[in-house]
């Protein structure tokens, strides 16, 4: 062995973290990154409302009866341009979509939380209970998934009335099966592996069990399926709106904006319900993009 190779200086051995091997892949689609770009875009528009839009399109003080049903860049009362036009009560379509975006976003991510924490809860106790609970909450968690969603919210706002309160409730009793589901089949997996074993053979509580060894590995499904459900919740909401049982008219929504101009559809002002309508398929389409490839990412097996 020369000298040289002696003193051959050593290349160090680049090591990845699961992070950034995991960023690595998300950003390789390219749909993928718009549709997380566009959602971060959506959340920053609907955050900053108040110091983008013209106008804030629910309060009286602020709107002019006269700007009714303005077409797309036509002039305001008050000076400014409305790009988008206006609704029959002279609001903003840029303001009241970007206020109304604040409402949708909320309620999905607010059904989606609390019905994860839920049906998380619920699926690793059948998961690690078993035998007669576990049955019992199975057959609870098939008979809830036996009805559609829609008719569980639908039934359920039905009793409660109108209201945001409500119509949170509401989405969390008819999605946290999915989320229950979900871990208890995870979890159910991973109770059986050698490690569980062996930390209930060293005396470790069931909380920390559950905790620290079966709850990390059931949060890849859970991310996938919580970013589907939100968008299902999003979509939901605005549909249960649209028909007039969701979101009251003090407390717009995506869907409301959309009722508001189906009346007049066929007279020509389609810009009352269709810009709406479009704010409304982006934000759905592009928050399933992502937990789509957040599926295949997480797990490959799933890779189209």
């Amino acid at each position: 062995m020369t000298e040289a190779t002696l003193t051959a200086p050593v290349t160090p051995v680049k090591v990845e973290t699961p992070f950034q091997r995991f960023r690595a892949e998300f950003f390789e689609s390219r749909i993928a990154t718009a549709a997380l770009a566009t959602i971060v875009l959506i959340i920053l528009l609907a955050l900053f409302a108040p110091w983008i839009t013209p106008q804030n399109p629910y309060d009286l003080a602020q709107v002019d009866v006269m700007d009714g049903r303005l077409a797309p860049g036509s002039e305001a009362f008050a000076g400014y341009t409305m790009w988008l036009g206006s609704d029959g009560a002279g609001r903003d379509l840029f303001s009241a979509i970007l206020y109304g975006l604040r409402i949708s976003l909320a309620v999905g991510v607010a059904s989606g939380v609390i019905a994860l924490l839920l049906g998380m809860a619920v699926g690793l106790l059948a998961a690690y209970a078993g035998g007669r609970l576990e049955t019992v909450i199975m057959r609870v968690v098939d008979l809830q998934l036996s009805f559609p969603a829609s008719l569980v919210a639908l039934m359920l706002i039905a009793i409660l009335g109108k209201g945001i309160e409500n119509i949170i409730l509401a989405l969390v009793v008819a999605q946290w099966a999915y989320y229950a589901r979900t871990v208890r089949a995870t979890a159910l997996v991973e109770r059986r592996k050698e490690y569980v074993e062996a930390a209930a053979c060293l005396g470790l509580s069931n909380t920390r069990i559950i905790f620290r060894h079966i709850l990390p590995n059931c949060l890849a499904p859970l991310i996938v399926v919580g970013t589907v459900q939100v968008a299902s919740a999003i979509s939901l909401e605005a549909t249960l709106s649209f028909l007039g049982i969701g979101l009251p008219q003090t407390e717009p929504s995506l869907g409301v904006l959309i009722a508001n101009g189906f009346e007049y559809m066929m007279s020509g002002r389609y810009w009352i319900s269709i810009f709406p309508g479009l704010a409304l398929l982006l934000t759905v389409v592009s928050i399933n993009l992502v937990g789509d490839h957040l599926r295949d990412v997480l797990n490959p097996r799933l890779k189209k």
